[in-house]
């Protein structure tokens, strides 16, 4: 796969489509990999008229890692410390831009999910010239009422890695089945498969904290996110443990005009089984957006 490099870092990322269409850029989660986006959901969102952009945030797959740089007290920050987070969610949308700009796209359709969504309403917030529409899914705006956690997921989020690829599969598998949707399991040989090739492609857990702490130290969105002014559309699982429904409500009501979709027994993850509601939602939201390349309109983007 390619590589953009951007803000002093290097980010792995992969298109599908015709580069001539508008771009909906895809912005995973927390310790999550470009991967997590399913291949074919990127392929039947680029059918829909799309040049599909996914990569691996900074800390994550195989974009740089800041192993090298200043490291966070995690019980700090969770005690209300925020001194010592190495970057902000501010940081990740602004790679984000830079990726756009290193592709040549002046703006760009915003789809993020779980932490991506966050992300993704960062930049909608810092960079409204950039963003075409916006798609937050299975997210919270960062108030501290809203898209809180059940304590088993909050334990299966936060206990230490597994050591040992066998073990950190199984680790993996067990993770997937507390978050992932109850109404739509997935398959254990298609789930074991998935978690393993997560884990081949990279197996590095140390960037987990750094983002975390992002998430922790960055301020609410919602002052922000009411000025927001493109097309948007809240999707959210009703049955999500990792972050509450009320994350995704919470995240509506605070742009005006937003959409919200909430689909029943879908949990923290993106079941093939609804990707038949969940696809043409943000074909649609985003085709409301329009959008053009930056050989149309150039705009400098910071890389």
């Amino acid at each position: 796969m390619p590589r953009a490099h951007v803000n002093g870092l290097e980010l792995e990322y992969e298109t599908f489509g015709d580069p001539a269409r508008p771009t909906l850029l895809l912005i995973m989660g927390l310790g999550a990999q470009l991967t997590a986006w399913d291949e074919r959901l990127c392929r039947q969102l680029a059918d829909h008229g799309f040049r599909v952009v996914r990569y691996d945030n900074r800390d994550s797959g195989l974009s740089s890692h800041l192993d090298d740089g200043p490291q966070p007290d995690l019980g700090a920050v969770l005690g209300g410390d925020p001194a010592s987070a190495p970057y902000l969610l501010a940081d990740l949308a602004r790679d984000a831009i830079g990726l756009l700009g290193a592709l040549g796209v002046d703006r760009a359709h915003i789809v993020g999910a779980s932490m991506g969504g966050m992300i993704a309403q960062q930049l909608a917030i810092d960079s409204p010239e950039r963003v075409l529409s916006l798609c937050s899914i299975m997210s919270r705006p960062g108030d501290p009422e809203s898209g809180l956690s059940t304590p088993d997921a909050t334990r299966v989020l936060m206990r230490p890695r597994a050591d040992g690829r066998e073990a950190a599969i199984e680790a993996g598998m067990v993770a997937s089945r507390v978050i992932g949707s109850p109404d739509y399991p997935r398959d254990d040989e298609e789930l074991r498969a998935y978690v393993a090739a997560s884990y081949d492609r990279s197996s590095r857990a140390d960037g987990f904290a750094r983002q975390l702490t992002a998430i922790l130290a960055s301020p609410d969105r919602t002052p922000g996110l009411k000025e927001v002014a493109v097309p948007t559309l809240v999707v959210h699982g009703e049955a999500d443990p990792l972050v509450d429904v009320s994350g995704g409500h919470a995240t509506a009501a605070a742009v005006p005009g937003a959409k919200l979709l909430t689909l029943p027994g879908m949990g923290h993850d993106l079941p093939r089984a609804l990707w038949p509601r969940i696809i043409p939602a943000i074909a649609t939201n985003a085709h409301a957006g329009g959008g053009r390349r930056m050989s149309d309109d150039p705009v400098t983007s910071p890389q």
